[in-house]
This record gives structure tokens, sequence and C-alpha cells, in this order.
């Protein structure tokens, strides 16, 4: 089962998907060469910051290992209740990357030479508004015939040509 990763920069996530052997065994806050996991991100410095498991649980720097752990937390990610005093038992995973992981967050230390923005710019989302279509959801008005305002100026459009 691959690991989704989500390589994080200056405020900007990229995605990533790898197989689990490539970063197996390593803990969170290893660091670890970029062309590690893709060749193109030769001269990347990274850090696992985080991650959870298959089945939800969250990866904890505090837990050696790689097997489930009932931990008591106070405050922090995985607490809810913020009320001064309330300590909840919560289930996490040890820091370990294992086969059971399936997201980890990565943080970019040291940047390459070619851009983030380059490599990934598969991601890069276009800056021109879609183009709405000509037919819209038919609508009904207050009689219960249906009626499309938009095919209509569609139509008219056509007869005036």
């Amino acid at each position: 089962m691959p690991i989704k990763l989500n390589i994080s920069e200056k405020g900007k996530a990229w995605k990533l998907e790898i197989p689990e052997e490539v970063l197996s065994g390593k803990s969170i806050g290893d660091k670890f060469d970029g062309k590690e996991i893709k060749p193109e991100l030769e001269g990347y410095e990274l850090e696992i910051t985080g991650g959870s498991d298959n089945a939800g649980f969250p990866l904890s720097k505090n837990v050696e290992g790689l097997g489930l752990k009932g931990v008591i937390l106070s405050k922090g990610w995985g607490m809810k209740d913020s009320t001064e005093g309330i300590r909840r038992k919560k289930t996490v995973r040890g820091k370990v990357v294992s086969g059971t992981t399936s997201q980890l967050n990565i943080k970019v230390l040291k940047a390459g030479k070619k851009p983030l923005g380059e490599v990934f710019s598969e991601q890069i989302k276009s800056e021109t508004p879609a183009e709405k279509p000509a037919e819209q959801k038919a609508e009904s008005d207050s009689k219960g015939k249906v009626t499309s305002q938009e095919t209509a100026g569609v139509i008219d459009k056509e007869e005036k040509k």
C-alpha cells in the first residue's frame, strides 16, 4: 500500500505517493535527502514531522516503536477538550514509519536547485476561471413548470444569427 506524502514549504503543500519501502524504518524527526523519494528533488533536505496510519491513528513522536499504545494526553493534537486539568486516554501509533503508515507530513529544511512548483507543476491550479456550460440544471418555477433561463438565452442567441 503506497504512502501519501504532504510536502510543505513556505505555506504551500505538495502531494506525492511513494511505495512504503522507501521510507520504512525512519522515524518522526528524521532528516533525509529528497532524491530518496523522487530524483527531481535532488539537493532538498526533508524532515518527517508527523503522519497517520491506515486506521487514522496519528503517529506520536513520544511513543517508541511502531505499535499502537494508549497514552494520557492533557493538551495538543488529538485532544478536543481544552478544559483546565482534563486528561484523556487516546490511542496513538509509535513514531516509526512502517507498512501500516498511510500518510506522512514532511517539511522542507533546505531547498534544492529546482523549485517545488516546477517539480509538481501538474498540481498548480490554473488562474483562469472555468467556462460555464451552455446548459444549466433545469429549475422549476412556482407553477411547477420546468424552465431553464440559460437554455433560453442560448436559443435566443442562435435565432439572432
